[in-house]
């Protein structure tokens, strides 16, 4: 992906790595198929899009990358286990990938999103229903939203543009930063 990126363009500026999957289950339930899928799309394909996509990013001595996390990224929730392993590992190598380049003109954050409705929670909703034996919308109010302090959801458009102020060059200094945007989530 990267290569055919700088093939056809001739030059990569902005990395974004966004990718999702999710089961539930309590961890002695937790399927490895499962576990080591979560991991493989959620930490291992950034690694290496990430380290595809860095050389030309530091000879052009600029450059973005941006990885989405979580607020799973900084606390964990129950069931979760393969999901807050791989977002903590996010949150882990967006850090020391940002030290690595840190004198390049390349910056590497995560932006730490709170539930943010999507394929991804339109999916779960169900699991959850059932791993926790109810309805859905108790899910909603009791579940997912219970630690938001909005409760609300994150809008996707609240996040993009988080995301797109890292890619400018007003956000050259921050790098490293693991950037909640979770409706308060993480501020208790």
């Amino acid at each position: 992906m990267v290569r055919r990126v700088q093939e056809e363009h001739g030059k990569l500026d902005i990395l974004v790595n966004n990718a999702g999957i999710q089961y539930v289950a309590p961890v002695h339930e937790f399927p490895e198929d499962k576990w080591n899928q979560i991991i493989e799309v959620i930490l291992n394909a950034p690694f290496h899009a990430t380290k595809a996509a860095l050389p030309a990013m530091i000879d052009a001595g600029w450059g973005r990358v941006v990885n989405t996390g979580s607020m799973h990224a900084l606390v964990a929730s129950p069931f979760k286990s393969a999901y807050n392993a791989a977002k903590h590992g996010i949150a882990g190598f967006t850090k020391t990938a940002a030290l690595e380049v840190a004198t390049t003109g390349v910056t590497v954050n995560a932006v730490c999103p709170g539930y943010v409705m999507t394929e991804l929670i339109e999916r779960q909703l169900e699991n959850q229903a059932k791993t926790r034996g109810i309805p859905k919308e108790k899910v909603i109010k009791d579940v997912l939203l219970v630690d938001q302090p909005i409760k609300r959801f994150v809008k996707p458009e609240e996040v993009g543009a988080l995301v797109r102020h890292l890619c400018t060059d007003d956000a050259a200094a921050i790098t490293g930063a693991c950037l909640s945007i979770d409706g308060g989530w993480t501020a208790r």
